[in-house]
């Protein structure tokens, strides 16, 4: 009886770490999942603050899919955007330290993905489909 209650107090610390966890997976993936939102702020990173800039570094994403991704970051605070009046009117983006938070989990994401694409294409599985070969 007593191993029993043991069981279910350890079952219980585990099922309410695993929740925290996955509460905290979720979070992030709210606020950085999908398909665009790392590209773009890897692309601020490095220089581009125009629309245009942003979309041509990010290949592949359209206007209005660029302009949404825009707004979901300005809301969760990782980019502002900035307005200078003037003719014409300039728009830039720019990265508020906040962003900077995620250096680590875009690195530790660089590392595997190279491993990943390394590991894939030893394999020989790249003509498959299963790794992009765009540089």
């Amino acid at each position: 009886m007593l191993k029993e209650q043991e069981n279910q107090t350890n079952n219980k610390e585990f099922t309410e770490e695993c929740n925290a966890v996955l509460r905290a997976v979720s979070d992030a993936q709210y606020v950085i999942g999908g398909k665009w939102k790392l590209m773009i702020i890897i692309s601020m990173a490095r220089g581009n603050k125009r629309f245009t800039e942003i979309q041509k570094q990010v290949s592949g994403i359209s206007a209005r899919v660029l302009s949404s991704e825009l707004k979901d970051l300005e809301m969760n605070g990782l980019i502002v955007k900035k307005v200078e009046n003037g003719y014409p009117v300039t728009i830039e983006y720019e990265l508020l330290p906040y962003s900077h938070t995620l250096e680590e989990v875009v690195g530790a994401m660089t590392k595997w993905g190279m491993q990943h694409r390394e590991k894939i294409m030893s394999e020989g599985k790249s003509s498959s489909g299963k790794i992009n070969n765009k540089q």
